[in-house]
């Protein structure tokens, strides 16, 4: 998996956003606000990851969660970008 390449991750008055590029801006249709854990794996995913598994691990070593919190937030982050077209 790994985030297209028409989206910028910016730092905004403190807030982290991402911001839809070219054809992207239609159909995202605004900026998207990410929280803290979601800023960790939205630049794991820049750089392409293999799996859920991989992004969950990310989570447990940032965080003090158990492997199933980790692993449903990851999921539900991956399943919006997906909704969104987001991520390859």
């Amino acid at each position: 998996m790994k985030t297209k390449g028409d989206y910028i991750l910016r730092e905004v008055v403190g807030q982290s956003i991402v911001i839809p590029l070219g054809n992207n801006v239609v159909s995202v249709n605004g900026i998207i606000t990410l929280t803290e854990s979601a800023v960790i794996l939205w630049k794991k995913l820049e750089n392409g990851v293999d799996s859920i598994d991989e992004l969950t691990d990310v989570l447990l070593d940032e965080y003090d969660v158990d492997r199933e919190t980790a692993h449903s937030s990851v999921v539900e982050f991956i399943d919006q970008l997906r909704e969104k077209g987001m991520i390859d």
